[in-house]
């Protein structure tokens, strides 16, 4: 299934890496049952969602190196 992006956001508590670098980063939130993506240096951008099991398969991924030929 493809990336949704959420009708309306609202008010979202953004996490970035603690080493991110100057501000060009990946940020991450929350909003219901969806972990939403951004751009640090393009707040207003396209916003990225997916659900929990998404993002928990993505990042289980990142931990095993799938993505480390990048």
């Amino acid at each position: 299934m493809p990336p949704s992006i959420p009708p309306t956001l609202g008010e979202l508590s953004w996490r970035v890496a603690r080493h991110c670098d100057a501000g060009s980063c990946v940020r991450v939130a929350t909003r219901g049952d969806m972990v939403v993506i951004g751009d640090t240096k393009n707040p207003d951008g396209p916003i990225l969602a997916y659900d929990r099991g998404e993002w928990r398969t993505f990042v289980e991924g990142i931990r095993q190196g799938d993505f480390d030929d990048l």
